[in-house]
């Protein structure tokens, strides 16, 4: 086997494999005395920085709050409030405080604010008459110091249980960084665990679902591990390797993702793969990092050690020939891999392969349609659909297919299949579908749907229902006709509402989704928030709420202008 020899430049890069005292690879230092936990009880994590999550790598530590809500947040540090976020989903209710030294942290799925904090907010979304808002704080308008109560801990947002996400970023790049390597390290002495490894036949083809894999299971504990079943596996021409890894800390029975992984042949190190930091706008990546394909067809997270040419995330500081390895003698080599967790803490697994020819399964698939370069901007359109991919997008080179499936019964046009589900995309592309001539003047209540029933919006332009979609699959266009559904909870017309605390309704909408709402009473608006979760929204009534009658009235309106109302008169 013939292997570059591979120089790390210092000079050049800018990059460090350091930490030998603290046995962690990373590529710079930061700070260790300066950020204090945001939470005063025992620091314990139900999820950790770059954790494996569908569709991205998690950005930050979930810190566990004994599955309740309402803990006091503390400001890790002295500086001021730059960012106040509330969102439906997402994060839910966010705080940002940006700090002297150039960093940021941001609290996640908070309960409710503090008082100052909560003013503002409440002045922001009575200007934009909303209860979602994004707004950014002048700087030194809020100051804090470092332990000031900032928030209670919730569950607010897309959250799936009570506990709190916390971020420390850069502060000029927005690069999130694992808090851990600041100091705010949670007690951990268990070895990461080591259950499979996959052996890519890659060849000459771009990576996919095609590749041929071959899978091994493992055995050991206490940070060492072989193969299930002793052997030889055999390898010929460009290879690539896999592992399945989870990782464990001594505060919870939660299983996280690992730190970093080394793969090393024959003593050499020919990948590194390491989360320490990531933009936001690479989370996406996780798709070039995973085998995407096998995650598709089995929700099994592998971690691919090679790297695809269109992948740009920061998680990999070293690679040789991006981790692929051309065998091409019939000597026996020792492939080795270390993975580690953030606290040193490592497993290892040592495996022996030989050249020796192949046998490679052919899978039957769609005639190509054309080859797509990952560099570039691809085109593909006909007289009924036309699909569109910036550059950048694509992750290797692709040998595009399509096809059509026959209509069915309460759609506008044929089942269009965009190449297939097993390829992935880093952002979206743009696909345009011509809807059937039938759909005649409720053309702009067209939508573009996939065939797991997500609905993917669009507009009507230009005789095409567009929109962007971040998938490849199968699509089709229908209508949306319907208005959203509103199901009252606790009001309705006459009621008295002296001994209640809320004003609570559910509202849904069966397809586009709602795009917003606005209630009313006695013909001011008020501010109601919808719960992620439940879709319950509620207006809270506070002590200097006028006693006696009032008329209340809310009008929801979904993203193809359906509009539902309700109203109902009510005292107190």
């Amino acid at each position: 086997m013939r292997l570059k020899t591979f120089v790390l430049f210092i000079v050049f890069s800018g990059l460090l494999l350091s930490g030998i005292a603290q046995n962690i690879v990373k590529t710079r230092s930061y700070p260790k005395n300066f950020f204090r936990y945001p939470l005063d009880l025992p620091p314990s994590t139900a999820g950790s920085f770059g954790e494996l999550r569908s569709n991205h790598f998690h950005s930050g530590l979930d810190f566990k709050t004994n599955g309740t809500v309402g803990f006091p947040v503390h400001a890790s540090a002295d500086g001021y409030v730059s960012r106040i976020k509330v969102q439906f989903g997402g994060f839910g209710n966010a705080l940002y405080i940006t700090h002297p030294n150039g960093f940021t942290t941001v609290y996640g799925h908070l309960q409710r604010f503090a008082p100052s904090i909560e003013k503002v907010l409440r002045e922001k979304q009575y200007q934009q008459q909303s209860f979602e808002v994004d707004t950014d704080v002048p700087a030194f308008q809020l100051t804090v110091c470092q332990g000031d109560v900032v928030a209670w801990s919730g569950n607010a947002g897309a959250s799936e249980g009570p506990h709190l996400h916390f971020e420390i970023r850069e502060s000029q790049t927005e690069e999130t960084i694992n808090p851990q390597l600041f100091g705010l390290t949670i007690n951990d002495h268990v070895a990461p665990t080591l259950s499979a490894i996959c052996v890519y036949h890659i060849g000459d083809e771009p990576f996919s679902e095609k590749t041929t894999r071959q899978f091994f299971q493992l055995k050991g504990a206490a940070g060492n591990y072989r193969l299930a079943k002793p052997q030889v596996i055999s390898v010929n021409g460009a290879t690539g390797f896999g592992i399945t890894a989870t990782d464990m800390n001594s505060t919870s029975f939660n299983h996280n993702g690992i730190y970093a992984i080394e793969l090393k042949v024959d003593g050499q190190l020919v990948y590194t793969f390491a989360v320490e930091r990531f933009a936001f706008n690479q989370t996406h990546a996780i798709n070039a990092y995973i085998d995407y394909p096998v995650f598709q067809a089995s929700h099994r997270f592998i971690q691919k050690c090679f790297i695809l040419p269109g992948s740009k995330i920061s998680l990999y500081p070293q690679s040789v020939d991006r981790g692929i390895i051309k065998f091409t003698d019939n000597a026996v080599h020792e492939v080795e891999y270390v993975v580690k967790d953030v606290a040193g803490n490592q497993a290892t697994l040592s495996i022996k392969v030989k050249s020796s020819a192949v046998t490679t399964s052919k899978i039957a698939s769609n005639v190509s349609t054309g080859f797509f370069a990952y560099s570039k901007q691809n085109e593909f359109s006909n007289d009924k659909v036309k699909v569109i991919i910036p550059p950048g997008n694509l992750y290797d080179d692709l040998n595009f297919t399509y096809a059509t499936l026959p209509e069915k019964k309460g759609t506008f046009s044929e089942i269009h299949r965009i190449h297939n589900r097993m390829t992935p995309i880093n952002d979206t592309f743009e696909l345009w579908i011509k809807p059937d001539a039938s759909i005649g003047q409720l053309a702009g209540k067209g939508v573009i749907m996939n065939t797991d029933g997500i609905c993917e919006g669009g507009n009507f332009e230009n005789g095409y229902i567009k929109t962007k979609v971040r998938t490849f699959g199968d699509y089709y266009i229908r209508l949306d006709t319907l208005a959203p559904t509103i199901h009252p909870i606790n009001i309705r017309d006459g009621v008295n509402m002296s001994g209640m605390k809320r004003l609570s309704l559910k509202i849904m909408d069966n397809l586009s989704g709602i795009k917003s709402y606005v209630g009313k009473i006695d013909d001011k608006w008020i501010l109601m928030e919808w719960d992620y979760k439940t879709y319950v929204l509620s207006y809270n009534f506070d002590q200097a709420f006028a006693h006696g009658q009032h008329h209340f009235e809310l009008t929801v309106t979904d993203n193809k202008d359906n509009v539902s109302h309700y109203t109902a008169n009510f005292s107190r």
